[in-house]
């Protein structure tokens, strides 16, 4: 089979092509034939930084991925030959909270990734796509998807009729609007572009702000919102926006983090003075994986998808990430 791997090489000239054996399932496991595979910012930093994210071998990359189950191992009972999955960010988590072990199932870095013409997943590590999507869809799922409603529903606590500031427009900030929109959260959300700032209007957006002619705008969310500040954030710029993020939030209000975009520091009064509930969010587990996929059936939730990039194209798909001038998210399609 075809397989990207992460080898030597500064930034993305790390990233080459090699021919590899079709791996067998073992017992438990499922062998799937890979149809599409989305990116997220942490692939792009796990392939150009890799030494430094602790992979000295060649290592698979990306996390997120759906395609058709091959065959499976000895003692399968949930998969069969044909089935369309999707595989989960975690190998092994279930449910619960995390912890080191689970952390060390992360796929497309301490483990092998998708990005290649077969993977296999364990069988408590995939689900049954979404019947709605498509395979280009359903491989957004995984990470940005489940981080963003993670954040903004689970626990970010957001209900019907409560406040969330979204910043950006990448994977999981748009997700986050979708998943709001259904759920009847308010939205207010940043970007330096009016383009995406009208395109996110159409979609639902309540309030939008371009950072770029309003840098103050954590004064412009207070205003939008009577002085009080949002419920939560979504925050996934880092140390560079956190402060501003603080400054958005209502006394007692949530931030999630995700995000590592920006440089910076961050003074702890503000947090501590407003009592915020400042939480690091790393994906979730695979029962709320499902949880969310119903979600989405039921409210008919398509993922946004800016380009598709076929696979012997591959690199041009984190170049795209690099720029920042994709809407969404950036797809990977095997051929």
């Amino acid at each position: 089979m075809k397989a990207y791997v992460i080898a030597d090489g500064k930034g993305l000239d790390a990233l080459q092509l090699r021919d590899r054996e079709i791996p067998k399932p073992g017992p438990g496991e499922i062998l799937v034939r890979m149809k599409a595979s989305a990116i997220n910012y942490r692939d792009f930093l796990t392939i150009s930084f890799a030494s430094s994210r602790g992979i000295t071998e060649e290592r698979i990359p990306n996390s997120d991925g759906a395609g058709i189950v091959e065959e499976v191992g000895v003692g399968v009972t949930a998969f069969k030959s044909g089935d369309r999955v999707v595989g989960c960010f975690f190998q092994d988590w279930i449910g619960g909270s995390i912890t080191e072990r689970t952390m060390a199932s992360a796929l497309g870095g301490p483990i092998d990734g998708v990005l290649a013409e077969y993977a296999v997943f364990k069988e408590d590590g995939a689900l049954p796509m979404p019947e709605h999507m498509s395979f280009e869809e359903a491989s957004t799922l995984p990470c940005a998807a489940l981080t963003a409603w993670n954040c903004l529903i689970e626990k970010g606590g957001a209900t019907a009729g409560s406040t969330a500031l979204l910043l950006g427009t990448g994977g999981v900030s748009i997700f986050a609007l979708q998943m709001a929109k259904a759920s009847g959260i308010r939205t207010i959300v940043t970007s330096s572009s009016d383009e995406k700032l009208a395109r996110v209007k159409e979609m639902g957006a309540s309030d939008v702000i371009n950072y770029r002619t309003t840098p103050d705008w954590e004064h412009r969310v207070k205003e939008l919102t009577g002085g009080n500040g949002v419920d939560v954030v979504v925050e996934v710029g880092g140390a560079g926006t956190l402060a501003k993020s603080v400054e958005s939030v209502r006394v007692g209000g949530t931030i999630s983090l995700v995000g590592v975009l920006t440089g910076g520091q961050i003074d702890p009064t503000s947090i501590m003075r407003k009592s915020i509930c400042l939480q690091g969010i790393y994906v979730g587990p695979k029962n709320m994986f499902k949880k969310m996929n119903a979600a989405l059936v039921h409210n008919d939730i398509h993922p946004v998808i800016d380009k598709v990039v076929a696979f012997k194209d591959a690199k041009k798909a984190y170049e795209l990430m690099q720029s920042g001038a994709h809407f969404g998210k950036i797809v990977i399609a095997m051929p």
